[in-house]
């Protein structure tokens, strides 16, 4: 049978009470520097392993992090993930991590796991199949705090950390009217997600503001997957008039583009220019690199997460207003559009 330290037992060893040692690893005010130095000492002498559970039932606060992404495939979510830990380290917490696999009901799973395990914030970028947000109301009657970053959805009134994705898709396709492609499609995400909203709204203001018309046959609806990018491609080349170059609303999807280009022995960047959004690691290791825009994930993810702690601290004040934090996209020029 394994015996587990107790408090008491490092009261004993040190002939003091066992309130001051409570106290004591709890960095209490009023206990001095050379009773907290005895006591964390003896303390791992004795390997005493402290109880969690109870500690953050005294204290109110259990110092855990609720995540949940889409998907840990895509090294987007991976990198943004890393932003949020390098901060929540430096805060003391813990990151607990649940995948939605792009799936409501794996994200209403991963909702009610964090409330079970009490933790004291959650951070959120929605799944693709979420079109209705029950579950994040029922997040915001718990007074839990909550952010979302990257996919988000305005109307509930949550904070969030997002890039400028009109200004990004913009970008993106200005990019390729530079290198003189004449007729630009797009291949556009899941149309309730704000985000790629976002992305279509640039990519027709971007032909607009240079004397080109947004044509509906060049904008296909796609699902964020390389199938998509492929069935995209298929769709526009079975047009009279295809396109010579796509902006792809992230990077697999372009990736997918690509795919499909290669099969049809179309040269890239000479004959067909691409583009994609999110400046997935893979990008610049294939052939043609891939151009594409860079969401500053780290930044992200460590803006979210000080956005998130500053509601924990400010819990209780009422009347707050909802914060937006956006970050500026960068665009990489790589082989994929280098036609000179």
């Amino acid at each position: 049978m394994n015996y587990k330290t107790t408090i008491a037992d490092i009261a004993k060893e040190l002939n003091t009470t066992a309130a001051t040692v409570s106290r004591a690893l709890s960095n209490h005010p009023r206990i001095s520097a050379e009773t907290k130095k005895s006591v964390h000492l003896t303390a791992s002498k004795l390997n005493y392993k402290r109880n969690r559970v109870a500690s953050s039932l005294r204290l109110g606060k259990t110092h855990l992090i609720g995540v949940i992404i889409p998907s840990a495939e895509i090294n987007f979510f991976g990198s943004v993930v890393h932003g949020i830990e390098s901060i929540a380290n430096l805060h003391g917490y813990s990151v607990l991590l649940y995948q939605s696999n792009e799936l409501k009901q794996y994200e209403e799973k991963g909702v009610e796991t964090f409330l079970s395990a009490r933790v004291d914030g959650i951070l959120v970028s929605l799944a693709k199949g979420t079109t209705d947000y029950d579950h994040f109301e029922q997040i915001k009657k718990r007074k839990v705090p909550i952010v979302f970053f990257d996919r988000i959805n305005d109307e509930l009134g949550i904070d969030a950390v997002v890039i400028d994705d009109y200004k990004g898709a913009y970008m993106a396709t200005e990019h390729l009217i530079s290198k003189g492609y004449k007729k630009i499609a797009h291949i556009a995400g899941p149309a309730h997600l704000k985000n790629f909203e976002e992305r279509i709204r640039g990519y027709s203001a971007a032909l607009r503001d240079h004397g080109m018309s947004t044509d509906e046959s060049f904008i296909y609806q796609g699902n964020v997957s390389i199938e998509s990018g492929r069935e995209g491609a298929r769709q526009f080349f079975s047009l009279p008039d295809p396109p010579d170059a796509i902006f792809a609303t992230e990077d697999f999807t372009a990736l997918g583009v690509l795919k499909e280009l290669k099969e049809r022995n179309i040269k890239i960047p000479q004959e067909f220019g691409i583009i994609g959004f999110a400046n997935e690691q893979f990008g610049e290791h294939i052939t043609p690199t891939l151009s594409t825009v860079d969401q500053q994930t780290v930044q992200m993810g460590r803006s979210a997460l000080n956005l998130l702690i500053d509601l924990i601290d400010k819990k209780d004040e009422t009347g707050r207003p909802r914060q937006k934090i956006v970050l500026e996209p960068v665009l990489v020029t790589r082989h994929s559009t280098d036609r000179n």
